[in-house]
């Protein structure tokens, strides 16, 4: 039972991982060179059905990690798997605090409907989001090497 928890725990937050960084490195990146700030309107879509699914996948990240550190307290992995849960918590105190509020107005934001300053808001988000997936690539690398 341990073993598969460890497994469905990796692949749950590789997967997350894998979304994260998509959308830092691929997404954002390709809708921001759309031409007539055609991307704003695909943020903005992106940003309410994101922000509808993702709560649900960090917090069960977060959770199964837990789980994890309770399972294997006291083995040599033990101390991995905590800090990666940590690391798991980090990320959503940041999403919370950083990333959340700029997210929200994102989601409201229509083709007609834009502020002067959007281009800065949506850089910053950026800027907090590649942190972020730093922040649970770290905690994705801990879980793998605790199955080592």
């Amino acid at each position: 039972m341990q073993h598969a928890l460890a497994i469905v725990t990796v692949v749950v937050v590789g997967m997350l991982v894998g979304v994260e960084f998509a959308v830092a490195v691929f997404v954002n990146p390709i809708l921001d060179r759309l031409p007539d700030n055609g991307g704003v309107a695909a943020r903005s879509d992106g940003a309410r059905v994101l922000g509808r699914v993702m709560p649900f996948w960090y917090i069960g990240s977060v959770v199964l990690g837990a789980v994890r550190a309770v399972q294997t307290w006291g083995d040599a992995g033990a101390g991995l798997v905590a800090t990666a849960t940590g690391l798991l918590v980090l990320s959503v105190l940041m999403s919370i605090a950083l990333l959340v509020p700029i997210n929200s107005r994102v989601a409201r934001w229509t083709q007609d409907g834009v502020p002067a300053d959007w281009k800065q808001q949506v850089g910053r988000w950026d800027r907090f989001h590649y942190v972020r997936v730093g922040v649970i690539v770290a905690a994705f690398v801990l879980l793998v090497t605790a199955m080592a």
